[in-house]
């Protein structure tokens, strides 16, 4: 019997009582492995196998040299500002340019007729000169028709008395105001409201404010009432028969106005 021993500290090679290394067991299928690895091999972080993706644009990106063609803008930086559309194109009702443009009449109604404009401006004096006929008997507005005498001075010295003074005026305001208020409001006294035509701006063909109502009317009016009774309105008849190509008289042409069918 041998009594050789191993030396100490060191077993031998096929000691049976040495503990090996265990062999890990391979995960079943549908389990994570213990350490928490995905079975895909992907890390718990969710990175993707080969560490993140690299910086920059993805590939098939846009060319180099300039912006990708589905950019309308031409513009390549994040700025809001940059890719704003380009501003709406001038308003427009649809009618021509402005004042005095290429075709200001273009998409507007025809012109009203010179006729039919006179019957609805006679009509017009009527609903305001009878009125202001009934309101003159007490101011003696009649007195110089049924004088006796031809006293020139006389008849001067009675035109300006203070009763003659205050009915010339309240005869103004009747007549700028009628003319005025109806237009602005919706472009037609009651005459041309009969007569189917309407006041409108040359520029867009909408209703004249009240500005450019209250301006044609004085000068529609304004010289008749104070000083030229016939010539003035004698002045603009002809001036919107022969006016080319609009038919403007001379309170059309101050505001900027025409009158066209309704």
């Amino acid at each position: 019997m041998s009594t050789d021993q191993p030396p100490p500290g060191e077993p031998p090679e096929e000691d049976p009582f040495l503990k090996r290394p265990q062999e890990p067991t391979p995960p079943s299928s549908g389990q994570p492995p213990p350490d928490g690895t995905p079975p895909d091999g992907t890390p718990p972080d969710g990175t993707p196998p080969g560490g993140p993706p690299p910086s920059g644009p993805p590939p098939g990106g846009p060319p180099p040299g300039g912006p990708p063609s589905g950019d309308p803008y031409g513009s390549s930086s994040g700025s809001p500002y940059d890719r704003m559309p380009p501003p709406p194109p001038p308003y427009g009702s649809g009618y021509g340019g402005g004042y005095g443009g290429t075709d200001p009449l273009s998409g507007m109604p025809p012109l009203a007729e010179s006729g039919r404009r006179i019957l609805a401006r006679f009509i017009d004096w009527l609903i305001v000169a009878v009125p202001l006929a009934i309101i003159g008997i007490p101011f003696d507005v009649y007195e110089r028709a049924t004088r006796d005498d031809n006293d020139f001075g006389d008849t001067i010295n009675s035109f300006n008395g203070g009763s003659q003074l205050v009915f010339q005026l309240i005869t103004i305001v009747a007549f700028v105001a009628y003319d005025t208020v109806l237009t602005a409001k919706n472009g037609q006294t009651l005459g041309k409201r009969l007569l189917k035509h309407r006041v409108a701006m040359l520029n867009d063909g909408s209703t004249p404010p009240m500005s450019q109502s209250l301006l044609r009317a004085v000068v529609l009016w304004l010289p008749a009432l104070i000083c030229c009774a016939c010539l003035w309105p004698l002045l603009i008849l002809i001036l919107i028969l022969v006016d080319k190509p609009y038919k403007q008289g001379l309170h059309d042409k101050a505001a900027k106005t025409v009158v066209v069918a309704a």
